[in-house]
């Protein structure tokens, strides 16, 4: 381990470079809209906004650079997963929850279309989404999930027994797996820049090293000047806890990952892993990979979920005791890659609503908007963000009546925040021990269904 770099923001980073910083503000200064935050969700709004109505003046306030947060440092999952779907189907009813489901499904061919127009090569490719099972509960799992997608429309899926399975990626063990083709491998930082500099050419001024540090009716404030506009936007995710007042707001949830060398071709020949899927597993403790456009593997899961009193990272170090149990992970599955050297460690956070349900939402009354909350399914789910936060302001504004986007089940959805500390650290760092003491039970019990302690840690942390 002592070759691994640790942190440095992400290895996207360090293989693609930090950005050349951008002017901070330099005064007051007045805007139409207003983008708190310069990640996915902040600058897809930012060139929706700007694509529909030239002539608004759209300004970026991005704390340290765009991309430094969970932008930068995800798992490079571009798929069709939205939190809290299931929620809004017992809320709002099945129908409306399949049309969420559905501009999910139509999200990912989206950010490919605009990556294309915008000639931004960002390593995409459309390999869909495979996950597995590796004990008899998580093939129970599975099978309930793969049957839930297809209620919700998802019929072009499917459901792949062990021989099939490992026809696509052999992972040691795996007695199941479902794919489905709404899901794509990319280089996050790479979208990221390209994204950036496409919303800067439509003429979007973008500040970035501007902290904001509160947010009322139609102003920004940071140290260095206020932005005064009509609309004024939170885009600020797994960092939203930094604001004056929103500390419970959304649950910052620690997520680590590791990245190997570039593995050579007999590794690969013995994993498979041509289709280069994204690849997720059925564990409550669940780890997501990618195999790069490189050829190593990228590999993630939870470390030590939640930092007492709402706190975030130090410029993505992680802890050695969650890179030791990232490679454990990865030999599991692929035990031919135990020689292989972790290359680079980083940690990042994600937005957790107390019921784990993903909103979009603007105030009328008050011209305050906000969209997050995506429980780690970012990357796909902030540009459909964007889409319908210009669709609200344009109805907002007069420019247009209700689209499709504003009327579906998650927009102004409404969440009670998290608990006060000491209950909050206590809580978090209780349910995740949970989850993996119950991922241990599974493997060593075989037992056909999912644990009581899992079942009932969905129920205590609002999952279900």
């Amino acid at each position: 381990m002592s070759s691994t770099t640790n942190g440095g923001i992400s290895f996207w980073y360090a293989q693609d470079g930090i950005p050349a910083p951008r002017e901070p503000l330099s005064g007051d200064t007045t805007a139409d809209v207003c983008v708190v935050g310069g990640g996915y969700t902040g600058l897809w709004t930012a060139y929706y906004l700007k694509k529909a109505v030239p002539f608004l003046n759209i300004t970026v306030l991005e704390s340290r650079f765009c991309g430094y947060g969970a932008s930068g440092r995800n798992g490079g999952w571009l798929y069709n997963g939205i939190a809290g779907r299931d929620r809004h189907a017992r809320n709002h009813g099945h129908d409306a929850a399949v049309r969420l489901q559905k501009a999910m499904n139509d999200t990912v061919s989206e950010v490919m279309r605009v990556a294309a127009e915008e000639s931004i090569d960002a390593d995409i490719h459309r390999g869909g989404v495979l996950e597995v099972a590796y004990t008899p509960a998580q093939l129970a799992r599975l099978k309930a999930f793969h049957t839930a997608e297809v209620a919700f429309g998802e019929t072009d899926r499917t459901l792949h027994g062990a021989r099939e399975t490992a026809r696509r990626v052999r992972v040691a063990g795996a007695v199941g797996s479902a794919w489905t083709p709404h899901g794509a491998r990319l280089h996050p930082v790479k979208l990221l820049k390209g994204l950036a500099a496409a919303v800067e050419a439509l003429g979007v001024t973008i500040h970035e090293s501007t902290p904001v540090t509160e947010i009322k009716p139609k102003h920004a404030i940071t140290p260095y000047g206020t932005v005064r506009a009509p609309y004024v936007l939170r885009c600020t995710e797994g960092f939203t806890a930094t604001l004056k007042g929103l500390r419970r707001t959304w649950l910052p949830m620690n997520s680590s990952m590791i990245a190997t060398e570039p593995l050579p071709a007999k590794v690969w020949d013995t994993i498979g892993w041509e289709g280069r899927e994204t690849l997720g597993d059925m564990a409550h403790a669940y780890m997501y990979a990618q195999r790069t456009a490189d050829d190593r593997i990228a590999l993630g899961g939870r470390g030590v979920p939640y930092r007492y009193g709402s706190r975030t990272d130090n410029d993505g170090r992680t802890q050695p005791a969650t890179i030791d149990a990232l490679r454990d992970i990865l030999v599991r599955l692929f035990p031919t890659t135990a020689g292989a050297r972790i290359e680079h460690a980083w940690s990042g956070v994600l937005g957790v609503p107390r019921d784990w349900c993903a909103t979009v939402t603007l105030d009328r009354a008050t011209g305050l908007g906000w969209a997050g909350g995506y429980v780690g399914s970012g990357v796909a789910t902030s540009n459909l963000a964007a889409r319908t936060l210009r669709d609200l302001i344009q109805h907002d504004s007069g420019q247009s009546g209700p689209t499709d986007l504003t009327t579906l089940p998650w927009v102004n959805h409404q969440v009670r925040t998290w608990e006060p500390e000491p209950l909050r650290w206590l809580g978090v760092r209780t349910l995740y021990a949970a989850y993996r003491r119950a991922d241990r039970q599974e493997s060593t019990s075989h037992t056909p269904t999912t644990t009581r302690l899992a079942r009932t840690a969905d129920r205590i942390a609002g999952r279900h």
